[in-house]
């Protein structure tokens, strides 16, 4: 079956990693990409090194003098047909995303979906990129405000998910008449490089130059370095952790570059006394353990109230015990494996640090062993009763470990959740209108999404993504976030036979 994956999606033999539209010979080290559920090497791709970068660059700046000339509606039309092409493509994609990642065949699947409603969107969005006429104080003028493509564009994405966050900037980076090239993480690469196989030959049967859509693949060091440091790239979209999205934004800003950023996520669930707790525990359940909590929206944190601390423990335990843990390409499994070893590492080291703190695990927690799970890559998901305040559950662990607190007030509640650096998504359950409110008002709930009965995680295309403090303050998807791709240009026409300058200033010669 993995060889029918790989040879459906053009990934047989070794694969290049780097390319404008087709494949350069590249000179970097070949990498493989193993897989999270066996260990098996699924693919070999020689990286690209620092020259294989330019010409990717030097491609992708070519191809922004024709396509931003492309009117944007005709644009679009091209998304289009990259979604349908995607679509084509689902099944063998969202296999391949559930084979080289570890996430269950239907989060892959769910992904090329998300890939595929992001197009949809952009489709749309090409005719909306609207800008505003504003009244001027001078007789005579008329003053707008328009939006231009800004030029090409870096998109640095992250393993967990391998191709959905690439479409959220490109396809929107399309319509808006940008180039873009994408850099994604070397655990994941041939997700990346099937991806571009289906894209590239949209762009070819439309007679489309080389260079609107780039890849390159490799280390930091090599290819990373050269994209945030790259004059000719004017923004620089970066999904990843805390610390390299700092390094990121000091590097790109040190040129004048501008940056959108979705780093890490410390979501919570807080549930109150009036909770429905039947949709509660589906949505903590998924929340916490969906994707073997890989998510940046994963939820993390559990904030309870105490009349009801007992009953809804005893129920999470319960669905805790029932989720099947396995082989993600198989039916019914609902948790995969992380994506390596030391992803696990790290999870036995916050579970250490935790019980240091003064945590209690509730449950889970172990590394699974025998058969499939001799891996090392598969956990049970855990449970942790833990501190408000302890330095760990501060912090964002990329494992599916859910820290359950108590509160008494809906004041305490909203303290504690606010009490993490990082600011992405959130969520209430209440039947309550005024904890719903609080929790929704610039006195409650700190970060760039906050739910009410539904959870932190799955968040719809139409609504901007993103989040606050340390969670990096970048926008991608819907509302207005495609204007992060494209420069506002201010417009004066003086339509009269005068010349009255602003502010009433008189500046005569005679």
């Amino acid at each position: 079956m993995i060889e029918d994956i790989l040879k459906a999606l053009s990934l047989t033999g070794e694969q290049s990693g780097a390319g404008s539209g087709s494949w350069l010979t590249c000179t970097g080290e070949v990498m493989e990409s193993l897989s999270p559920i066996d260990g098996r090497t699924i693919g070999r791709v020689r990286s690209a090194s620092r020259e294989d970068y330019q010409a990717v660059s030097a491609a992708a700046v070519q191809a922004f003098h024709t396509w931003k000339m492309v009117p944007a509606p005709k644009r679009g039309e091209i998304v289009r047909q990259i979604g349908d092409a995607l679509r084509a493509y689902k099944k063998e994609l969202g296999a391949l995303v559930s084979l080289e990642m570890g996430k269950i065949r239907a989060e892959g699947e769910g992904e090329v979906q998300e890939m595929i409603d992001m197009a949809d969107f952009a489709v749309g969005q090409s005719r909306m990129l609207y800008g505003l006429t504003m009244h001027s104080e001078r007789p005579g003028h008329r003053m707008y405000e328009q939006w231009h493509p800004i030029g090409p564009v870096g998109v640095i994405t992250a393993f967990n998910f391998p191709v959905a966050v690439w479409s959220w900037n490109a396809m929107i980076a399309l319509v808006a008449g940008d180039t873009v090239i994408w850099k994604p993480s070397s655990k994941v690469p041939l997700c990346a490089i099937a991806a571009m196989n289906i894209a590239w030959r949209v762009l070819q049967e439309n007679r489309l130059p080389e260079g609107i859509l780039g890849l390159v693949i490799g280390k930091h060091e090599t290819v990373g370095k050269a994209v945030i440091s790259d004059p000719m790239i004017p923004l620089v979209s970066a999904t990843g952790s805390v610390r390299m999205g700092r390094h990121i934004g000091q590097t790109v800003k040190a040129r004048l570059g501008k940056t959108l950023l979705e780093l890490g996520g410390n979501n919570a669930i807080v549930v109150t006394p009036s909770a429905n707790l039947r949709l509660a525990v589906r949505a903590i359940l998924f929340g916490a353990v969906g994707t073997a909590g890989q998510r940046c929206t994963t939820t993390r944190r559990l904030i309870v109230h105490e009349s009801i601390y007992p009953t809804l423990l005893d129920a999470l335990l319960k669905a805790y015990s029932q989720v099947r843990i396995g082989n993600p390409l198989e039916e019914g499994t609902l948790m995969g494996p992380l994506i390596d070893r030391e992803a696990v590492t790290s999870m036995q080291a916050a579970l250490k640090r935790a019980r240091d703190e003064g945590g209690r695990v509730l449950y889970g927690g172990e590394i699974l062993s025998g058969g499939l799970f001799d891996t090392g890559t598969y956990v049970t998901p855990c449970i942790c009763e833990a501190g408000p305040d302890s330095s760990i559950v501060r912090e964002e662990t990329f494992a599916p470990i859910l820290y359950i607190i108590r509160y008494s007030t809906i004041e305490e509640a909203i303290r504690y959740h606010n009490l993490v650096p990082q600011g992405l998504s959130s969520a209430i359950f209440t039947n309550d209108l005024k904890d719903a409110e609080a929790f929704l008002s610039h006195r409650g709930s700190d970060c760039g999404i906050a739910n009410v009965n539904i959870g932190t995680s799955g968040a719809e295309i139409g609504g901007a993504f993103g989040g606050e403090k340390d969670t990096g303050g970048g926008r991608e998807a819907g509302s207005d976030a495609w204007k992060a791709y494209m420069r506002r240009q201010t417009c004066t026409i003086n339509w009269s036979d005068d010349l009255p300058l602003a502010q009433g200033i008189h500046f005569e010669t005679d």
